[in-house]
């Protein structure tokens, strides 16, 4: 996986996650994991979504722009 940091296979509730990430804070994989296992829960980027995330990693916008500015 060179492209994105964790992808979900909804169907088999399967994670994969990006390798690189042990090069990063804790808090960036927390937030990677978190992010693809919210999507067994809600399968969209939708306003649920976001909510799910927020309410259990308030402060994953940061993390987010720490992976985005690799």
């Amino acid at each position: 996986m060179k492209t994105r940091w964790g992808s979900c296979n909804i169907k088999e509730k399967r994670i994969w996650l990006n390798l690189r990430l042990i090069h990063y804070d804790r808090s960036c994989l927390e937030y990677v994991v978190l992010h693809e296992l919210l999507h067994i829960k809600e399968r969209r980027h939708n306003k649920r979504f976001y909510g799910l995330l927020t309410t259990y990693k308030p402060d994953w916008k940061e993390n987010k722009k720490m992976l985005n500015n690799e």
